[in-house]
């Protein structure tokens, strides 16, 4: 049995990993800086077929960069163009019900991200984006876990995918998804013409959202990736570890408790049947062979030495301490020992709240590693607890099904803008 302790030889002591710096730029320090928002708007302005979506960009980007209490399309337009109803009027349209795609603007910003916050140790990371609607019309809505306060709430169900670099973090791409009982429950037949909701979408779990999208960020030109790490949601599905596992990546995800794992791996199946007796019914291991156990009760056997306790550089709330646990276990593979893999324990000093994760990076991995993706969550918690206060992730009053996806590309585009300048 491998653990962390194995690579590093200064037990007891308390040491910093490195993880991203905080986007400490707040937006009255932007608020100057007209001509490189111009600048920034041009970048994406080509990708643009129409003049009016074009226009409303540039609009929305400045609405919300603006030191608004809320960000709501009315209020926005007021304090970038003044008191001009049609102005409202139309970008509340090219919101709600505007017919442009926002595709196109993917593979710029993609390039955009990848030049300020590329890192050949970069960290492609997935994560939940659910924010509460007052109401059951908006498109896509459901009462359902809402992850951020770990209770449950009506709210639409997205997935996002982030970068993660020393450089920093920022939204790469979204999906929302659609649930069920909008395809499926006659009562919801009435809510999905209004809200204007395409005959083709289908309804795909958030999982197969996520492994899609890292599909198309992962084929990107010049990506520079090394990582990607998953929230529960998403990391308990084995077609996402082996996912970025197939595209030659080290996943950090994490699982449930009730993950099943072998501490060591079992003696291989009992011989083929060879045309002679009995053939067994299955195959099936060795008699005598240990049962794979939950990765909660392998990880209650780990003696005290196993546990590390490095202090992350900054958190979401500022610098964290937690004690880590990391060893070599065997994943289990339909019922079938499959390949060996870090299992990962943390365990914040403050909550006591124990999370495990699995990872697939090779035996020989630097003790810290481990730790240090662990460390990468919360660049994209702190994401979105910038963009809802601050650039409006949430506000709007839309309803449509493309309204979702609008918001979004406005927020995540204003968030870039701002790490950008941060950086510069």
């Amino acid at each position: 049995m491998l653990s962390i302790n194995d690579m590093w030889k200064e037990g007891g002591m308390t040491v910093l990993i490195e993880t991203t710096p905080k986007m400490d730029l707040a937006l009255h320090d932007i608020a100057h800086l007209v001509e490189e928002l111009r600048a920034y708007h041009a970048i994406y302005s080509p990708r643009f077929q129409r003049r009016e979506p074009r226009a409303a960009a540039h609009t929305s980007l400045q609405g919300w960069l603006a030191p608004l209490p809320r960000k709501s399309i009315e209020p926005m337009v007021l304090a970038v163009d003044g008191v001009a109803p049609k102005a409202v009027r139309a970008l509340q349209s090219c919101s709600r019900e505007g017919r442009w795609h926002d595709a196109p603007l993917w593979p710029q910003h993609w390039q955009e991200v990848e030049t300020d916050l590329g890192a050949d140790e970069g960290v492609l990371m997935v994560d939940g984006s659910d924010v509460p609607k007052q109401g059951g019309h908006a498109g896509g809505v459901k009462r359902q876990s809402w992850g951020e306060l770990g209770q449950r709430a009506t709210c639409p169900a997205g997935v996002c995918v982030g970068s993660v670099s020393p450089q920093g973090s920022t939204w790469r791409d979204r999906r929302l998804s659609l649930p069920v009982a909008w395809r499926t429950d006659a009562a919801s037949a009435a809510r999905r013409r209004p809200c204007g909701l395409p005959s083709e979408i289908t309804c795909k779990p958030k999982p197969a959202l996520a492994q899609a999208r890292l599909a198309a960020g992962v084929k990107t030109p010049r990506l520079r990736c090394r990582w990607v790490v998953a929230d529960e949601a998403c990391g308990d599905n084995p077609s996402v570890r082996e996912g970025g596992a197939g595209w030659g990546l080290w996943y950090g995800a994490d699982v449930p408790p009730t993950t099943r794992v072998w501490a060591e791996r079992p003696a291989p199946p009992s011989p083929p049947w060879r045309g002679r007796g009995r053939r067994p019914p299955r195959e099936r291991l060795v008699e005598g062979a240990p049962e794979a156990r939950t990765v909660r009760e392998v990880a209650a056997a780990l003696p005290a030495e196993f546990w590390t306790r490095p202090t992350l550089k900054e958190g979401s709330q500022g610098p964290m301490v937690a004690a880590f646990a990391a060893l070599r276990v065997v994943a289990v593979r339909d019922t079938w020992p499959g390949p060996d893999v870090w299992l990962v324990r943390r365990r914040p000093l403050e909550t006591g709240e124990v999370k495990t994760s699995l990872s697939n990076a090779p035996v020989d991995t630097a003790w810290a590693t481990p730790g240090r993706m662990r460390g990468r969550r919360w660049p994209m918690a702190t994401c979105f607890e910038d963009g809802k206060p601050l650039l409006g992730m949430g506000d709007d009053a839309v309803r449509s099904w493309a309204g979702w996806p609008h918001q979004m590309t406005w927020v995540m585009l204003a968030h870039f803008f701002v790490v950008r300048m941060r950086l510069r």
